[in-house]
């Protein structure tokens, strides 16, 4: 397994804090960061447009990215959600392999709590 990192943005804080807490529990991330808002600049339907948003920093693995997007499309209130994965290239081998095994479907159960 390869340990990714994923970026998605929220309109607002309990939204991006009900996802991150909700990946977690369903295993599809090991850890989430809900990160401080930040001034988003972009072209929207034509027009520029400019909002506040809250970074969600995943950190997953490539195994289950197919899940995990999935689970943040139908979460999220955007109709097209910024969802960009890079893979983490280099790390302390301690931590990229508590994040394989708590990301690990094996032991997850279907209450989202280890087996």
């Amino acid at each position: 397994m390869a340990v990714i990192l994923v970026l998605t943005n929220l309109p607002d804080s309990a939204s991006a804090f009900n996802l991150a807490r909700g990946l977690v529990q369903l295993r599809l991330a090991a850890c989430a960061n809900v990160l401080s808002p930040a001034t988003s600049f972009y072209r929207w339907e034509g027009r520029l447009e400019e909002a506040t948003e809250y970074p969600v920093l995943i950190k997953s693995t490539s195994e289950r990215y197919a899940e995990l997007e999935s689970a943040i499309r139908e979460r999220h209130p955007y109709s097209l959600p910024e969802i960009v994965a890079w893979p983490a290239e280099h790390g302390l081998a301690a931590y990229l392999d508590w994040v394989e095994k708590e990301t690990d479907r094996r032991a997850a159960s279907p209450s989202g709590d280890a087996a």
